[in-house]
């Protein structure tokens, strides 16, 4: 198991350091700084792009613990370190901005634990933002309640579980529970935690009921002299249940949590950085796919030979993709345009398909009435007729071929051999059944 999560961080290594290179080679080859108003665009993402890298390196994993206010979150985190360096208080929104420790729970595992505002605080709408924007960066979530889930609460768990991040549902302040009741507090929270009706209970990993700072509770106390005291003591945090859950998902997928989550990092920054482009070079793209329409159809018009249509249409649309790529800047070789176009043929519903079929036929056409045009002139009629039509079907096609690879390079940006969404894949593909990763796998596999 260990050496398979290497793998998957030395993947992730891999990934990042390709597209580094790549926006790299663009910025020294003056294809993306020759447009400074691209290059302030991007760069957001290309500092994300190097901070996740650098994270990899450091190899310490992120927890975050969000929640409601009262629900205890920096008193689970105190708990977990074994001191009170986080506040805790009776008001509301005792934490106003996140906050990171380390925690060092094992020899040889390393822990930024973080502290963040609540989800739900009265006119603090920008600190909830910012919790939000936390959770990007970690690795793993601890969600924490204290109570039957409200409907403000359960929504924010429904967003955290659109985060893409693996989640650890924590009851806090259960010893304000009679035993009788946990059972079914447990229970609940096994379906409510799924983050919707459809989805498979929560393993055992990802549900733990702790109580970080247990009331007080009033002990009596008999002396040798005879008399009778009572006093209040406190008793201490019941949190180890959690603390070994946390060992346990660390020594057994943490690596693969770390890679994971630089994976996402990357692919949505990637993303972001091709749709930017696009955006901005929408104009030239949309000459280009005329330029290319028109030359295409020009060509097939005037050529007499069948099988040349066919094929100098395909290297016009496969010039069309490279060209769109090389106007984005993003990374296209001759071999990736052939794939495009691939795929762009068989998810078109036949409909391109059909126009090279319609292409050869009237081609073929085209080509007889060319070969008798000499014996009967009536067959040059012939010839310009089929040249006409099939000079539409062909311009149509370079038109629809253009369009898709536009969508195409903006959503598949991040695939190849070392693109983000392949890596993410392939990981989700290896991880076990019994794994905290396997439920995120079953989450996003429709998408991956």
């Amino acid at each position: 198991m260990r050496n398979l999560q290497e793998t998957h961080l030395n993947r992730a290594r891999a990934s990042l350091r390709q597209a580094l290179s790549w926006y790299g080679y663009l910025r020294k080859s003056g294809k993306l700084s020759s447009n400074p108003e691209l290059v302030g665009l991007v760069k957001p993402e290309l500092e994300t792009l190097n901070s996740t890298l650098n994270k990899l390196d450091s190899n310490v994993i992120r927890i975050a613990a969000f929640g409601l206010v009262s629900r205890g979150k920096s008193a689970v985190l105190n708990a977990l370190l074994g001191d009170k360096i986080l506040q805790t208080g009776p008001l509301n929104g005792v934490t106003q901005w996140p906050r990171s420790v380390r925690w060092q729970p094992g020899d040889k595992v390393l822990v930024e634990l973080i502290d963040t505002p609540g989800l739900d605080e009265i006119e603090g709408e920008s600190r909830a933002d910012m919790a939000r924007e936390v959770v990007h960066q970690a690795d793993l979530i601890l969600f924490v309640v204290s109570g039957d889930i409200t409907r403000t609460e359960y929504q924010a768990l429904l967003e955290l579980r659109q985060a893409q991040k693996p989640l650890i549902l924590v009851f806090n302040k259960i010893d304000l529970y009679p035993d009788t009741d946990q059972g079914t507090i447990y229970q609940n929270l096994q379906q409510l935690g799924a983050g919707h009706t459809q989805a498979k209970p929560l393993l055992p990993d990802e549900i733990v009921m702790v109580a970080a700072e247990p009331a007080p509770m009033e002990v009596r106390v008999e002396w040798s002299d005879g008399r009778v005291s009572y006093e209040w003591e406190t008793p201490p945090p019941q949190v180890d249940e959690l603390k070994q859950t946390i060992l346990n998902i660390l020594n057994r997928e943490g690596r693969s949590l770390l890679a994971l989550n630089a994976l996402i990092q990357a692919r949505n920054a990637e993303a972001a950085i091709a749709q930017k482009t696009i955006d901005l070079r929408e104009q030239e793209a949309e000459d280009i796919i005329w330029q290319f329409t028109k030359y295409k159809a020009l060509a097939v018009m005037l050529n007499p030979i069948a099988f040349l249509d066919i094929l100098g249409g395909t290297f016009a649309d496969l010039a069309l993709i490279r060209a769109l790529a090389r106007l984005y800047g993003l990374p296209m070789t001759s071999y990736e345009a052939g794939k495009i176009l691939k795929t762009i043929l068989f998810s078109s519903g036949g409909l391109l398909l059909g126009e090279l079929g319609s292409s050869f036929l009237l081609g073929l056409g085209k080509s007889t009435a060319a070969i008798t045009s000499g014996d009967n002139p009536s067959n040059i009629t012939a010839f310009a007729g089929s040249a006409i039509a099939q000079a539409g079907i062909a311009g149509y096609g370079a038109y629809s071929v253009g369009k898709a690879a536009q969508v195409y390079l903006e959503k598949g940006c991040t695939w190849g051999q070392l693109g983000a969404s392949s890596v993410i894949q392939e990981i989700l593909s290896q991880v076990d059944q019994n794994t905290i990763l396997y439920r995120l796998r079953q989450e996003l596999g429709i998408k991956y």
